[in-house]
Order: structure tokens, then sequence, then C-alpha cells
């Protein structure tokens, strides 16, 4: 039986709780989670790879087990969260790995990438946009219309997606069976943005989230100058990031695997068996030409 060992380790000033197995000699696969998640998410993954990889899953700032500081103490934007993660590899001595990015991690993924490119040796996005197609428009309206306004009344939406009700259906929209996904996953998140103050730090980085669109354009030239590969594996039934948001990464990678699943935005709690292999065998193929 894999040991996944559940650790902290202080950058960036902020105390990191992260997952980890595999042997440290070995290529380093770094997981970033999505919202309102946590590396819990990754608890089913992290054995599946570690038997030929040294996987490491942190948790975000203000998110799980790390760190969650009250926004008068703690910038939350996009750029200060991958602040914390670089410290966090620095810390760690992780200088060179392939990432696994979902929804919040792929805009950190993103910036760190846009920074240290040649660290990145291949990339996972799943249910992570890197382009416009994708956004769905019923979802996202509500936080565009927050990030300008920043008004109380247009942040109740928002607020609303963040109950325990709001957050099953994340987990369980588009899965053919809902009754395959475990309600810990759901209740987990629940219990975390439910700290004080974590509603406000939600809000930040819901209000911040444009800023991620505005990178796009140099993630773009990323992708073009490096050709970094990339396997895009998306539940082709998410409400949240459609499946043209996995299509398009073809524009700029055109050797880019795109995978399409029966499933929705948390796509390893219903089609975890699938979607292991896929991704070992996408790394397995990536690392050996890197």
């Amino acid at each position: 039986m894999t040991q996944v060992h559940h650790r902290t380790e202080q950058a960036g000033g902020q105390t990191v709780f992260y997952r980890e197995a595999g042997d440290p000699a070995a290529p380093h696969v770094v997981l970033l989670h999505g919202c309102p998640a946590s590396s819990h998410m990754y608890r089913g993954l992290i054995p599946r790879l570690a038997a030929r990889y040294h996987v490491i899953a942190p948790d975000l700032v203000g998110f799980g087990l790390s760190s969650a500081p009250p926004v008068s103490e703690f910038e939350y934007t996009f750029e200060k969260l991958t602040d914390v993660v670089e410290a966090f590899l620095t810390e760690r001595g992780i200088a060179g790995y392939a990432m696994y990015v979902q929804d919040y991690g792929a805009p950190t993924g993103w910036r760190l990438a846009l920074r240290h490119p040649d660290r990145v040796r291949a990339i996972v996005s799943q249910n992570g946009n890197a382009y416009e197609e994708g956004f769905v428009d019923t979802f996202w309206e509500p936080l565009w219309q927050y990030a300008e306004s920043r008004s109380p009344q247009d942040a109740e939406p928002l607020l609303e997606a963040l109950s325990e009700q709001g957050i099953r259906w994340q987990y369980v929209h588009g899965v053919p069976n809902p009754d395959v996904v475990d309600p810990d996953s759901w209740l987990h998140d629940h219990a975390q943005v439910s700290r004080p103050g974590n509603h406000e730090v939600q809000l930040a980085l819901f209000a911040d989230y444009p800023s991620n669109v505005a990178l796009y354009p140099a993630v773009h030239d990323y992708f073009r100058a490096s050709q970094v590969p990339l396997l895009a594996m998306w539940g082709r039934n998410d409400r949240i990031f459609g499946p043209a948001g996995a299509e398009a990464f073809r524009r700029d990678l055109p050797g880019a695997e795109v995978r399409l699943l029966d499933g929705g935005h948390f796509l390893l709690e219903s089609h975890l068996d699938e979607a292991a292999p896929m991704v070992a065998g996408f790394l397995d193929r990536a690392l050996a030409l890197a």
C-alpha cells in the first residue's frame, strides 16, 4: 500500500499543508487544486501516480489546511497565491516538474510557467481554462458582475455558490450517476470555506478572477514558444468550464492531447479509474520526451 504523507511547510510567510507520496528522487508531479477544494481532491490520484513519480499536492492559501489569514492580513490575488506556491516549491527543492491543474490551479500554474518556463516539463489541465472559450455564461456572469461592482448585492449569488448545496452542485452536476460521488468531498470543502472570515477570502479571489483572463495572451505566447506537452482531460458535461476550453489548447499546442470524459467539473470523484491511467500514460510519454 502506498504511503501518503500529510505535512506542512513554512513558505512565503504562510503555513502550507501538503500531501506527498513517492520517491523524492523520481520525476516530480505537482498537483494544484481548484475552488472550493483543496489537495483533498487528489487523495485518490496520488497513490495511483506515486509508484513512478514523486507526487506533491499543496493546499493554496485560504483553502484546505493551509494558512487562511483574514483579508486584512493577506492580499488574496492569484499573483499572491502563486508567490506562496513558488516559495513552497523552492523550499521543497522542486526545480523541475510536471503539473496537474484544475480550476483555480490552472491560473496558479500558468503564472508559475510564465515565471519559470524552463521548470515545467508537462501539463495536465483537467477542467482548467487557459482560453475564453469554455466559460459557461450562466455560471460566470454573476462573477463578472461582482468583479466589476464589488457590491454586497452582487456578492449574494456567489456566497450561495459556497453553501453546502452550491458546492454539492459543483461536484455532482454532469455526472451520469451522482451517487458515485462521495459526500465527504463537498462536506469537506464546505467546512473549510465556512470558517470565520473565509467568505471574504473567497470574494476577494472572485473579484480578482478577471486578472487571469487578462493573462491569457501571455499564456498563449508561452504555449507557442515552449510547445510543452499537454493533456487536456475534461468532464464534457461541466457547466463551469465547458469542453470548448479543452479543445482550444490545440490552437497554440497542435500536439496537445484532448480527452473528454462523460463527467462534470470534479472528474476525479466520478471517473478516477478512467482518468488515472490516462494521466499516468501521458506523463510516461511526455516525461520520456522531456
